[in-house]
């Protein structure tokens, strides 16, 4: 079990990446929402897709963050 290597790991922490850098950019609740939507629809497309299925956490995790991004902000505000 310690042997094996964590692959999706970098499926988690790339979204995270790059909704930190979204998040510097002060985008509105209307374009995070349009984030997400492309993310789910991303993530719908690559779901059936053969090859693409093995990346399935970058959009997906990406929709998760987006939406812990859209709560955090209408906390702030």
């Amino acid at each position: 079990m310690f042997g094996k290597r964590l692959d999706s790991a970098w499926g988690a922490l790339l979204p995270c990446a790059l909704i930190a850098l979204i998040s510097m950019s002060g985008l509105s609740f209307a374009a995070w929402r349009m984030v997400m939507v492309g993310a789910l629809l991303a993530t719908v497309v690559m779901l059936f897709h053969q090859r693409l299925r093995h990346y399935l956490l970058l959009p997906s995790c990406l929709a998760l963050m987006g939406g812990m991004v859209v709560i955090a902000i209408n906390f702030v505000r």
